[in-house]
């Protein structure tokens, strides 16, 4: 369900607001109230759950710079997987999931 998975985490797509890089990293309020943890793992940026229905599951990855991420994530609820990115702007994150690039819901995140 594309809505849970935006409601408790989802990742974007975006243009941030400023030219100057904005860092992903860190702990990040999602619209459902839960935290998520975002890392680097690999050559990425992994998402993972810290509190809530879904503590402990990593939801998806990103990779981009300067304010502007895209990748995939993943419906904890279902386990289904959907492209999306987030776009940072200063302590927002604006993250959006799609379906076939057609069929996308967005919400923002706030750093913590």
């Amino acid at each position: 369900m594309l809505r849970t998975l935006l409601i408790t985490a989802t990742l974007a797509l975006g243009i941030a607001g400023t030219a100057a890089a904005e860092p992903i990293l860190g702990n990040w309020k999602t619209a459902s109230g839960a935290t998520a943890e975002i890392a680097p793992c690999g050559g990425a940026f992994c998402i993972t759950l810290k509190t809530g229905k879904h503590a402990g599951k990593r939801i998806g990855n990103l990779s981009g710079t300067d304010g502007s991420y895209s990748g995939e994530i993943t419906d904890p609820d279902t386990d289904k997987t959907y492209s999306g990115s987030g776009a940072v702007n200063g302590n927002s994150l604006k993250m959006k999931g799609c379906v076939l690039k057609v069929l996308c819901k967005s919400q923002t995140w706030t750093r913590l």
